[in-house]
């Protein structure tokens, strides 16, 4: 099969265990406000990659891998693509190499099924803790990645939690206790990650003559990021 890539990053150290080859998918059908990759939203850009050249690849660099990398499919959104990333995972369990999805888990069906059988690692995205957030913020109801998270659960699929927090909007009390309750409820869920919210990502927007909706968010600084960590642990 044919896949759209956006990019590969050969050595990331920031999407998943280990050291990861990283592929990231093109077409999204979110829009989220804070979206740092605007220039993946469209399905038809990208190159055009096919799963076995993807993984000829990846195997080059097999030997920074160590015992916890491998690869990470990313977007975009990768579950638009649901049957290329089954094969591609299909090929890369077949050469050894560990699978990891990073999603907003807002896509669901039989080829998303298929795919977690091939998954060994889920980074999913829970944006914000009320899903009148995730309809203004995000563009989907929030008991879609919800509903995802529930598959994971049920296939038993190593799970890390991530949400960008985002002053004003999600660095709250409420967002931390969401996420405590769902590392709670769902036995898949072994990690929780929170990540700053920044702006680098503007000059594309400026780029392609296009408002960034997030602009007027301010970072978050180092001290309410450990803050915010604390009360997450508790």
């Amino acid at each position: 099969m044919v896949g759209r890539v956006h990019s590969i990053q050969t050595l990331g150290t920031l999407d998943g265990p280990g050291v990861r080859f990283v592929l990231f998918l093109q077409g999204c059908n979110l829009r989220c406000g804070c979206c740092h990759n605007p220039d993946t939203w469209a399905m038809q850009g990208g190159q055009k990659l096919t799963a076995t050249e993807i993984v000829q690849r990846a195997m080059r660099y097999r030997t920074y891998f160590g015992r916890e990398g491998g690869i990470t499919v990313s977007g975009g959104e990768p579950l638009l693509q649901a049957a290329f990333v089954t094969e591609l995972f299909a090929l890369c369990h077949e050469n050894g190499i560990h699978t990891c999805l990073d999603t907003s888990g807002s896509v669901l069906g039989q080829e998303v099924d298929a795919l977690l059988d091939v998954t060994d690692r889920v980074l999913l995205d829970i944006k914000y803790p009320t899903d009148g957030q995730y309809r203004q913020f995000v563009g989907c109801p929030l008991e879609k990645p919800l509903a995802f998270l529930q598959q994971l659960n049920e296939k038993g699929i190593a799970t890390t939690l991530r949400q960008v927090v985002i002053p004003t909007l999600n660095d709250t009390e409420e967002s931390m206790a969401f996420l405590a309750t769902l590392r709670g409820q769902f036995a898949c869920v072994d990690k929780v990650e929170l990540l700053p919210f920044k702006k680098i990502c503007k000059t594309k927007y400026d780029q392609m003559g296009m408002e960034f909706p997030f602009e007027k968010y301010d970072t978050p600084t180092a001290a309410q990021m450990a803050e915010l960590q604390k009360i997450l642990e508790k």
